[in-house]
C-alpha cells in the first residue's frame, strides 16, 4: 500500500495520478461508502481511497469509544493490506492532514481531528511508501528501503 497525505487541495489527486496508471477512485466525496471498496476493488488494477475523514465521521455518532472505532479502522486498514498482497494489485490511501496543530473548540470537531491523526499513523505504518504533498510538490517519506 501507499499512502499520500498532506492538507486540503495540496495536489494529493494530480500526485496519484502522475504515478499510476488509470487508477480505480473509490471516494467519499463521491457517495461511496468505506464498506464497499470491494466491489469496487472487483476489477481495479490500482484502488485509490479518499475522503477517509467523512467516513471517520460518519461513524463517530455510532460509535462512542474512540479505542474501538480505531481498531475498526485499523481492521480495515489490514484487509486493504491483505487484499493488496492477495491479489498483487495495488491499493493507494490518499488522506488529509488535518489542524496542523490548531486545536478545535469543538469536542466533536476535535475527535475527528485526533481520530484522522490515529488513523494517519496506523496507515502510515502499513504503508510500503508514504509520500506527503503540499503546494502541488510530493516528498517520499517513507520507502521499502526504509
Amino acid at each position: 500500500m501507499q499512502l499520500f497525505i498532506g492538507g486540503a487541495w495540496s495536489g494529493k489527486r494530480r500526485a496519484v495520478t502522475e504515478r499510476f496508471a488509470s487508477p480505480h477512485w473509490h471516494s467519499a466525496y463521491q457517495g461511496h461508502a468505506l464498506a464497499e471498496w470491494p466491489v469496487a476493488a472487483a476489477s481495479a488494477r490500482c484502488l485509490v481511497l479518499e475522503g477517509w475523514e467523512r467516513w471517520i465521521a460518519a461513524r463517530l455518532a455510532g460509535e462512542a469509544d474512540d479505542d474501538k472505532l480505531r481498531q475498526a479502522l485499523s481492521r480495515e486498514l489490514d484487509t486493504l493490506n491483505a487484499w493488496e498482497a492477495g491479489q498483487g494489485r495495488e491499493v493507494v490511501l490518499i488522506m488529509l492532514e488535518m489542524g496542523r496543530g490548531i486545536v478545535p473548540l469543538s469536542p466533536e470537531k476535535r475527535r475527528l481531528r485526533d481520530l484522522n491523526g490515529w488513523l494517519a499513523q496506523d496507515a502510515a505504518a502499513r504503508c510500503e511508501r508514504v509520500w506527503y504533498v503540499r503546494h502541488g510538490l510530493y516528498r517520499s517519506l517513507k520507502s521499502p528501503r526504509e
